[in-house]
């Protein structure tokens, strides 16, 4: 055997091993990434200067911004205004709970940009109410999971982010803003036809009409949190600004709202919301930084160049190429987060999916792989989307798991749609000139 191979056996064999002994996922690409440095001489100061340049970035100053803004709205209790707003829009007909589910993840993803922030905020209010109406706990808490998957797609999010450092600087954040709005939309449509298309085999329970008399305050409380949208996509899209300066922008006027506007959230727990945001960005840019070593190893032992050449080896049909990257994308984001993931495939499948026998977009295969990935949070035995909505649900893993199997059909088949059809990803970036 030579040492490129036990190295990379070292390298990705080590790294599924120590998982499958339920190390920590950022402790596993450490010790993997180390011991093929040992084997193969790569100086070890090289890998430490790797995970530096791994999180050295402006870009990624985003990442902060918008952690903490999604932080200030949840403190604020924003996500019961966005429920009221789509109860008013969509309440009133039989199953409106379950359509107000979807919409409301609609309308909140395009603000947190969070699928396990969605689900904590907007689940501790709708999937009670649910519940409460006649809906029983799996669906509730699955319907939850399942739309919460907008807000990585819809801007902002954090993952686009990330996509663009993996990219090595040849995307652009607000291309990826752009690209991700109609498919994200197109999701929460398809789970509103399914919602429709299943009423009577669910037996959805009549909707509730919201009092005319209230209608004015609701609308005004839910259009102000979700002007934030406006602020980064037009912003962004309109070149006022970057990615990086509308996430600090959006989170000052977050901040605002909650603190000023609304007063809803008390400034004596602000050190709270900065506790729980550093939290959460000590455990990404740990991951992206490690990642970026793990990253860099393969690169050296050209592991994407052999990935490229064993699928094209296997076929060159378009279609079948890219069932197959789905495919691996989807079973990898069952056992694997988010943002690591993102930071390991991207070096590996960008090379293929560029290459002449796919020539896809890197913008749109962005829009595809955290479509993918999303779907992971929501699978077991790792989706953190699905565990947190079991926690709020008081449901078990396994009943939810079962009851959520159509909703992964319909989550599927809209992957395969965005997947094939590059008009859902491309159009808008495109039409703005962004691509």
């Amino acid at each position: 055997m030579t040492t490129e191979a036990l190295a990379i056996i070292v390298l990705i064999g080590g790294f599924f091993v120590l998982l499958m002994i339920r190390v920590p996922i950022s402790f596993a690409m450490l010790l993997s990434t180390l011991g093929c440095a040992l084997i193969t001489g790569t100086n070890l100061t090289v890998i430490v200067q790797q995970m530096i340049s791994g999180v050295n970035s402006f870009t990624l100053l985003a990442i902060p911004f918008f952690i903490l803004m999604g932080e200030f709205m949840s403190e604020g209790g924003i996500s019961e205004k966005i429920v009221d707003f789509a109860t008013l829009c969509v309440g009133r007909f039989r199953g409106g709970l379950a359509y107000v589910n979807c919409l409301d993840s609609m309308f909140f993803g395009g603000i947190s940009g969070s699928a396990v922030a969605d689900v904590s905020s907007l689940g501790s209010v709708v999937v009670p109410m649910m519940v409460k109406q006649g809906y029983s706990p799996e669906f509730s808490v699955g319907l939850t999971v399942t739309t919460a998957c907008q807000g990585l797609l819809i801007p902002p999010s954090h993952n686009m982010v990330i996509y663009a450092l993996a990219a090595g600087g040849g995307v652009t954040i607000g291309s990826l803003f752009m690209a991700g709005a109609v498919p994200g939309v197109f999701l929460g449509l398809c789970m509103l036809v399914f919602c429709f298309l299943t009423r009577k085999h669910y037996n959805f329970p009549e909707g509730v009409r919201t009092p005319r008399e209230k209608w004015g305050k609701i609308i005004i409380n839910a259009v102000l949190p979700m002007f934030t949208i406006v602020i980064i996509m037009v912003g962004v899209a309109a070149g006022v600004f970057t990615a990086t300066e509308s996430a600090a922008i959006a989170c000052v006027y977050t901040f605002l709202l909650t603190y000023v506007v609304f007063r809803t959230g008390k400034l004596r727990n602000i050190g709270h919301v900065f506790k729980r945001t550093l939290k959460t960005l000590a455990i990404v840019l740990t991951l992206i930084a490690i990642a970026k070593a793990f990253a860099y190893m393969m690169v050296e032992l050209r592991v994407p160049d052999m990935l490229t050449n064993f699928l094209v080896g296997l076929t060159s049909n378009r279609i079948v190429l890219l069932m197959i990257i789905n495919l691996l994308l989807l079973l990898m984001g069952c056992f694997m987060d988010m943002a690591p993931l993102i930071m390991i495939m991207t070096p590996i499948l960008l090379p293929v999916v560029t290459s002449p026998a796919i020539g896809m977009s890197p913008v749109h295969f962005g829009i595809v792989m955290i479509f993918n990935l999303a779907i992971g949070l929501c699978t077991p035995p790792v989706g953190s989307a699905l565990y947190v909505g079991c926690a709020v649900g008081k449901t078990s893993i396994e009943r939810t798991s079962v009851q959520m199997l159509p909703m992964y059909g319909v989550m599927i088949v809209a992957l395969l749609i965005v997947t094939y059809l590059p008009f859902f990803s491309m159009w808008l970036p495109t039409t703005l000139g962004m691509v």
